[in-house]
Order: structure tokens, then sequence, then C-alpha cells
């Protein structure tokens, strides 16, 4: 991203001719407000065996917390996307990051597994309209020539998600407890709410979004597409959900789960950066290729499932596939054309989280009849049926894609040149950073004392 900045506000009208301080700022919340939003997303994987014993609930049944969140955002994300299209987009991405800080609270505090599965419901609402919005947003606060960059490093804190976020909370709930983990990231997700509203800049609603319809989206391949994305994200989660549990039965000692979670993270960035490196020059050649990879690693897991090492091997060509693809299908679902970008966010978002849910439910039922050893082989199954559609669906993966400068979603240059800009340019978002930071400890002992509370009374 260009450093050629100047302090001109960014209009709510039309897309800045160049890049302004605001637009800067506002592309490094979206960073930040990502990478919460998968933290958020994500943490029960790393805390779901301390979570069933503290709420005294079996492990394949704490996986609902994943299925029911998923499950929201699959039913929500278009319908919600499309009624909020006419609003303006600051409104409705605040009032995701609120939807984030209220659903960890909610599950922070609460006394038995239902309440937990309802704070993940809220946050599942939430989820469903940020992921959808927050790409199209970052599009619009940049000029044209730069929306690429822009989603990448929007995307980028995704990947952040994964590599610090989740590890980390993790890593805390291992330390101090769990509910302490996720009052901090609500501590964090609210202070964000707050810069957002403080700095993200204005950006007026779409009169008339372009939805199209089933026949439409079959037409341009849009429909294969978010097929071959509800089956890739399915089979990945037959097995992510339970990542922590079949690494422990692999012989890793349970405090070092965040540590796995992170190396395994850090090959997903690996990934990133070969989406980078091919997402125009060859999509429909890396995807087949990660996805295949991604199929014989869960056909390997089982038999490498004695040696710890070998585990956490074959796992990180997993991840390292696995961290190409996001990319690769959003990039493919707006190529077609069929919709508006906000509207494909929306459906390639509900395939995603159709995927979770479904991945998640089949892993828990799988998980009760082959356990832990075999259960990528029924993510194989799933991860087959992905490979195919996208084999089959030449005109929503196309062997020769069109150049359109705008939809380059991804540049490990551009992430890292855009954070040098973010980190350079805009020192009051480090600020803000440090704040939330500050903070975690204050939401740490806040969270510790309400819970004191509430098992307190549970016991009266």
């Amino acid at each position: 991203m260009s450093t050629n900045t100047t302090t001109s506000a960014v209009s709510t009208h039309t897309r800045p001719i160049t890049v302004t301080t605001q637009s800067v700022v506002g592309i490094a919340v979206l960073g930040l407000a990502t990478f919460f939003a998968i933290t958020t997303e994500l943490m029960p994987v790393g805390l779901l065996g301390t979570m069933s014993r503290d709420l005294g609930v079996s492990e394949s049944t704490m996986g609902i917390v994943v299925t029911v969140y998923a499950g929201a955002v699959a039913l929500l994300a278009l319908p919600l996307t499309s009624v909020t299209a006419r609003l303006p987009r600051k409104a409705v991405l605040v009032s995701t990051l609120v939807g984030y800080a209220i659903s960890n609270v909610l599950i922070a505090l609460a006394p038995s597994f239902a309440v937990v599965c309802a704070g993940r419901v809220v946050g599942g609402v939430a989820h469903a309209l940020f992921f959808s919005v927050a790409s199209a947003y970052a599009t619009r606060i940049v000029p044209p020539r730069l929306a690429g960059r822009a989603i990448a490093f929007v995307y980028s804190g995704s990947s952040l998600g994964f590599v610090l976020g989740v590890p980390l909370a993790t890593w805390v709930a291992q330390t101090i407890g769990w509910r302490p983990a996720v009052g901090a990231v609500a501590l964090a997700a609210g202070g964000l709410a707050v810069v957002a509203l403080a700095f993200l800049p204005s950006v007026r609603g779409t009169a008339s979004p372009h939805i199209g319809s089933p026949r439409a989206w079959a037409r341009t391949g849009l429909l294969s597409v978010v097929v071959a994305d509800l089956l890739l994200f399915a089979g990945h989660y037959v097995v992510y959900t339970y990542i922590g549990p079949y690494a422990i039965d692999a012989g890793l000692d349970a405090g070092m789960v965040s540590g796995a979670l992170l190396v395994l993270g850090g090959t997903g960035v690996v990934g990133l950066w070969l989406a980078g490196m091919f997402v125009d020059r060859a999509p429909r050649q890396t995807l087949l290729a990660a996805v295949a990879v991604m199929a014989a690693a869960f056909a390997v897991l089982p038999f490498v499932h004695a040696s710890l090492l070998g585990t956490m091997a074959v796992a990180g060509v997993w991840m390292a596939a696995n961290g190409t693809t996001g990319t690769l299908f959003m990039a493919a679902a707006i190529r077609t054309g069929g919709v508006s970008p906000d509207i494909a966010g929306a459906l390639v978002n509900g395939a995603s989280n159709i995927g979770i849910a479904g991945g998640a439910a089949i892993g828990g039922q799988a998980l009760g009849v082959v356990g832990l050893q075999y259960l990528p082989f029924a993510g194989v199954v799933v991860l087959v049926g992905s490979l195919g559609v996208v084999l089959a669906a030449r005109r929503g993966f196309p062997v020769h894609t069109h150049t359109q400068e705008h939809l380059s979603t991804s540049s490990l240059e551009a992430i890292t040149s855009s954070l040098a800009v973010v980190t350079t340019s805009v020192p009051v978002v480090g600020r803000a950073v440090q704040t939330i930071t500050g903070s975690v400890g204050v939401a740490t002992g806040t969270v510790q004392t309400a819970t004191g509370s509430v098992r307190t009374q549970r016991r009266r």
C-alpha cells in the first residue's frame, strides 16, 4: 500500500483517489477485527477438553459449541447481509464487534453448557454479518487499484487469529482458566468496537445489492464454488474440531496444546503465501493440489498416530494446504461475477459455516464410532467430494482466469507492505492495541471474581 497519504476524510459517496490516513487506520481496524473474529470463532477448539471437564459434558458433546456457532452463520449470513445492505457499513460492522463481546461475556460467565451454547449463537449472529461486510468494506475505503491489497491485509487478520489468537487463548486457559481467557477476548472485542467507532471511515450502504438467483448462481459457476467450499470446510472440521484431543491421544502433553496449535497455525501462513503466489496465475491447479494434499494427509494421519512427531509433521502439511483455500475460494466466487462482492462474501461465508457445522457434527458422530485415531478417515471421504466438484466445475474454477486488478485477494508482499504503512504511519492504532492488551489483566480479574460468585451461588 502506498505511503503517500493525505489527511482528507474518506468520502461516504465515492471511493478515494489517493490513500488517506483515515483509510490506512480503517484497514488496520478491519484487520484487527478479523483477528478477534477468528479467535472468537475457533477458541473452543483449543479449550474443548478444559471446558468439557468444567461443564460436566463429554468432549464430543462439547463439540456442539462449534456446530451451533457455524449453524447460526450458515442460516443468517445471506439474509442478514441482504437486509442490512442499505444501512451504513460502519454501524453494521461496529454492531458485529459488540456482538462478539456480548457472546464472550455470556460464555465466560456461563453456569451451564446450555448458556455456553446460547452465547455461541450470539457470536454466530455477529459472525454472519462480519465476514460478509468486512472485505467489501475494505475495498470501498481505498482506491480501486489497491483493493486487492486492502483485502489481503484484512484477511491476514484471519491468519493471525489461527497463528496467535487461538494458541494465546489456549495458553491463557491452561494457565489461569478458560473463563478468564474468554473474558479477556470479550474485553478486547469491546475495546475494538470503541476504536472502530472512533476511527473507521464511514461508508454508505448499497442502494440495490445484486443478489441474483440460484439459477444465475448455477449458470455463472458460483453455485459450484459454494458447494466445493462447503465440502472443503466440512472435511477440514471433521478433524480440526478435535485437534486438541487428537494430538493428546498421539502423545502430546496436555499443557503443550497451545504450542502445537501455534506451530500448526504457522504452517497455515505458508499456505497463505502460496495462495498469494498462484491465486492469479493458476487458481484452479493450486486449489486442486491443495484439496488433494489435505485428503492425502488425512489418509496418512491414522498410520502415524503412534508417533507424535509423525502426527505433527503430517498435520503441518494438512494445515499448510488448508491455508491456501480461503483465498482461492473467495477469489473464485467474486470472479464468477454472479452477484455483488458483499453477497458473494455472504454466500461463501454461509457455505463455509454450513461446512463447519456439518464437519463438527460428523466428527462428533465418527469419534464415538471409530475413536480418535481413525477420525481422519471420515474427513477424507468429505474432502474427496470437494475435490470432485472442483474437477468437474470448469465454469466456477476455470483453467485460465481473466485478469481483474481489483480481485487480487492475497499477496504476502502486499500484506507486509500494508503492515509497514500501518505501523509507521498510524501510531494511534498501536496505542489502542496496547490499551486493549493492558486491559486483559483487568478482565481476567473481573471474570475470575464473577465466576467465583456464580460458583458460590450454585453451592448455595
